[in-house]
């Protein structure tokens, strides 16, 4: 049982019309695929739990930008399994080499066009659908 929200976030890194996707080792959505990132820790800001999580999850040292997304992943249940706030970012790659790491089982560039067919994670439909209308549909 829940008691509170948990504020996360995640980053939107695009690169040759291609956008970084983590595949999830656990749940929620273990096997699918989302942008990296994660939990905000106590004392961190949002821009640096993102430069954490990527860090952690894919190798990449990236700039933070502008927010580029807002939403809620709400797990089943009354109260629900899980509630988290998310805030994702638009950032940059300023270093470091592709390789999953923490909780990401595979790390990969996925073509923009390409998402609609992809297993993400519930929220990234939305995010998808706002940020990519070229790749929502197939």
């Amino acid at each position: 049982m829940i008691d509170r929200v948990t504020v996360a976030v995640g980053a939107v890194i695009v690169q040759d019309a291609s956008l970084l996707l983590v595949q999830r080792a656990h749940d929620p959505g273990a096997g699918r695929w989302a942008v990296p990132g994660g939990r905000v820790e106590p004392g961190e800001t949002l821009a640096e739990a993102v430069r954490r999580e990527v860090r952690e999850e894919t190798g990449l040292e990236v700039g933070v930008g502008d927010i580029a997304w807002v939403g809620d992943s709400i797990g089943p249940g009354d109260p629900p399994a899980w509630h988290y706030a998310i805030v994702d970012f638009w950032a940059t790659p300023t270093g470091g080499s592709v390789v999953p790491g923490g909780d990401a089982a595979a790390v990969e560039w996925v073509p923009i066009e390409r998402l609609a067919a992809w297993p993400i994670v519930d929220t990234m439909v939305d995010l998808v659908h706002t940020l990519f209308p070229s790749g929502a549909s197939t």
